[in-house]
């Protein structure tokens, strides 16, 4: 909370009381000269206590001046407020691979686990827009519907883990983006974003992925293609041994990044190849530097008065003076 002034100038005539008070004493000694006695009469006996603090009421006066110009100057408290609110905001879904490759350890400590911690950060980075949440393997499942509410999203996301929705296995990117675009199409937004993301090829589903991206064109989609894993060999996950354990095997790591690139290009989006998690990080900032939402901030400026409280400290030293003129000191008016 700040102090400020409305009419700050008036605080100058402060600087003419003192000339008041020196002028009002020189006019009082020109109006009542020093009356001269002998020696020996002793001044405390000719001079009363009343006599003595008589000039003093001046003081008074004074102090009313002080408190009218303070009051003139119109002290206020203001307590400012920022909000923001978004015209244009961003419906977006992450649609995400959660079939077993994902659970390859090139990236760390696996692809999917990789991808869940990259893309929480962007979640938490997205305040003022809408996000929804779509896993695919050889089937396709709404995580959670498109929502303002980042709790949710972020409880949701942590919550996915490999078969853990109990999908059939493979690859199925057409049917992964349809779901997506379901979760778009009726959106009201201007922009509508989907992040898709996969490690392999497209293996599974009835849908072909080029019939989705039109699909997609159509309602004013945009696609954002991330190939998830390194370039060559990795680690993945071929069965499970008898405690249940996924066993691991050197593999060529093989992604479809021309389909990617076209369904990028259809829907004027962009494909990203994410071979480490630093990369995966650099790529959903990108995105998030290219799609910003419009944000209009507005101040609010709350105002509180506080001349009054100078108009009553005038008052009083007015009606101080007032009474005392009336009473104490009447016989030397």
């Amino acid at each position: 909370m700040n102090s400020t002034w409305t009419h700050p100038a008036f605080l100058l005539l402060l600087l003419l009381l003192p000339i008041i008070a020196v002028g009002y004493m020189q006019f009082k000694h020109e109006q009542y000269p020093t009356l001269k006695i002998s020696q020996w009469v002793s001044k405390p006996e000719l001079i009363s206590w009343k006599a003595r603090l008589r000039p003093y009421l001046f003081v008074l006066r004074i102090l009313t001046l002080a408190g009218i110009i303070v009051a003139l100057a119109r002290p206020r408290s203001t307590e400012k407020s920022n909000f923001s609110s978004f015209k244009n905001g961003i419906d977006i879904v992450i649609a995400s691979d959660v079939s077993g490759s994902m659970m390859a350890t090139d990236l760390k400590p696996n692809r999917l686990e990789a991808v869940k911690n990259v893309a929480a950060n962007f979640i938490k980075n997205r305040p003022n827009d809408r996000i929804g949440l779509v896993v695919y393997a050889g089937e396709s499942y709404t995580r959670t519907p498109v929502t303002s509410d980042k709790l949710m999203v972020l409880q949701s996301l942590g919550e996915v883990q490999y078969n853990g929705f109990a999908l059939q296995d493979g690859t199925a990117i057409g049917l992964g983006l349809a779901t997506a675009i379901n979760r778009l199409k009726e959106s009201p937004t201007k922009s509508k974003v989907i992040i898709l993301l996969t490690d392999g090829v497209n293996n599974a589903g009835s849908l072909d992925p080029i019939t989705a991206a039109e699909i997609a064109k159509e309602y004013g989609i945009k696609v954002y293609t991330i190939g998830v894993g390194t370039n060559g060999i990795a680690n993945f996950p071929i069965a499970k041994d008898a405690a249940g354990n996924l066993v691991f095997q050197p593999q060529k790591v093989e992604i479809d990044e021309s389909l990617m690139k076209q369904i990028a290009t259809i829907t004027k989006g962009k494909y990203f190849r994410a071979n480490s998690t630093e990369k995966l990080e650099a790529i959903y900032k990108e995105i998030d530097a290219l799609e910003k939402s419009v944000i209009k901030e507005e101040k609010h400026i709350q105002f509180d008065e506080n001349y009054r409280p100078w108009v009553l400290v005038a008052l009083f030293f007015l009606l101080a003076e007032f009474v005392l003129n009336r009473t104490v000191f009447k016989s030397f008016i």
